[in-house]
């Protein structure tokens, strides 16, 4: 059950990076920083990751470049002390 939910989290964080990098682009209504961190956080990190770099979407904040390797971290070992 663990794996479904970590490959469903990590599809929606991937697919709202590339969401929210139309909507910059468009000057659509915005996903916020504080939800896509929070979704990387919660197990949808390679996701985030994945769509910072097929998206080139905040690839230059300070945020998401410490905050998203410490979040894969997180996850991994979340995920082994789970099992």
């Amino acid at each position: 059950m663990i794996i479904i939910y970590i490959i469903g989290i990590n599809i929606l964080s991937f697919t709202l990076m590339g969401w929210d990098k139309y909507c910059a682009k468009k000057h659509y209504w915005r996903i916020s920083e504080y939800n896509l961190l929070g979704l990387a956080l919660l197990g949808g990190a390679i996701g985030t990751l994945l769509g910072m770099i097929i998206f080139h979407h905040k690839t230059k904040k300070k945020k998401f470049q410490i905050l998203i390797p410490l979040s894969i971290i997180i996850n991994i070992l979340l995920l082994i002390n789970y099992n």
